[in-house]
């Protein structure tokens, strides 16, 4: 997700950064988040939509997620007035969230942002560089693009409806803890042996440890045929939960889809969220046919955007979905 302005190449003298966040900084992080992202909304014509505060787990995930990579920049009071949230997963890089509060935009500071970002993650070995936004606004494609970014496929958000199941599904939570390191590990092999470079063993530590999702696991646990990474966690402080959120899925081959999919309806039944929300990227055509025989539902569309030459490639057999947002 992001929301930046184009303009010159020097901001303002007053601002100072990068600085790495820390969780004491998530209300700050949160009023420039929301203040940016309901400007771009009624940029866009929807003046009416107010973008809400994320939840302190989640900005605490992500912060820790990004670890040195959670840039932010502040005025000459100390406040933040814009940040980046930079990802590495092995050798696939995304940034997200990030943007400029309102009255810092067309400073400048959006493009040193991202080429901070972009430099962040070539220094240490990317292979892919990327990032999402908005298909419908024309000026942060052209924004990104003049930073050498190339559009992708989009990104579709599809929902199913939470569903039962004879069969429990297989969760990490509910390994012992001296499983769970051989159980992350084996997800590894997995992720290694269709993706080779991509590593998404923090993301899963992470996830385990602050009880914001779980990790289902689709075969033996010692070697698994698929698995996915998925929060329950409200995204907005003081919501119910509604969806459970799937943010990595790793199958060896696509024909295990549709088992893990129903494994993951039944896991949102017993968490109490009325649904699974899938991003699933566009290059992954049969995958779409599947998930919308079996019932799922269009809910929403990103641009996927990657600096040339740092684009990711599909895996020659299986899938893995890698959700560029948090």
């Amino acid at each position: 997700m992001t929301s930046v302005s184009p303009g010159s190449p020097r901001p303002s003298r007053a601002v100072r950064g990068p600085d790495v966040a820390t969780i004491d900084d998530i209300p700050q992080l949160n009023e420039v988040f929301a203040e940016a992202f309901t400007e771009r909304y009624r940029k866009d014509g929807m003046a009416g939509v107010r973008v809400p505060p994320l939840s302190q787990a989640i900005w605490r995930y992500a912060i820790e997620d990004a670890g040195d990579g959670a840039l932010c920049w502040r005025d000459g009071t100390g406040r933040i007035i814009a940040f980046n949230m930079v990802h590495q997963s092995g050798s696939e890089g995304w940034m997200g969230p990030l943007c400029v509060s309102p009255g810092h935009q067309g400073s400048g500071l959006g493009k040193i942002m991202v080429q901070t970002g972009m430099q962040w993650l070539r220094q240490r070995a990317a292979s892919v560089i990327g990032l999402e936004t908005m298909p419908r606004t024309m000026e942060n494609i052209g924004f990104y693009s003049n930073l050498g970014f190339v559009p992708g496929h989009l990104t579709v958000t599809l929902t199913l409806d939470a569903t039962s199941s004879d069969v429990t599904p297989q969760l990490l939570s509910r390994c012992a803890s001296q499983q769970k390191p051989a159980v992350m590990e084996a997800c590894l092999a997995l992720t290694t042996q269709v993706m080779p470079g991509y590593d998404f063993t923090r993301e899963i530590e992470l996830t385990d440890r602050h009880a914001i999702g779980d990790t289902l696991i689709l075969g033996p646990l010692e070697a698994p045929h698929g698995f996915a990474l998925c929060h329950s966690a409200p995204l907005v402080e003081g919501r119910t939960r509604d969806e459970l959120r799937v943010l990595k899925l790793v199958v060896s081959r696509q024909a295990h889809l549709p088992p893990l999919i129903g494994a993951l309806t039944d896991l949102a039944r017993r968490t109490g969220t009325r649904r699974v929300a899938i991003r699933l990227q566009g290059d992954y055509t049969e995958a779409y046919r599947t998930l919308i025989a079996l019932g799922a539902r269009v809910r929403w569309t990103d641009l996927r955007m990657s600096v040339f030459g740092w684009s990711e490639l599909p895996p020659a057999e299986g899938m893995v979905l890698s959700n560029w947002e948090i």
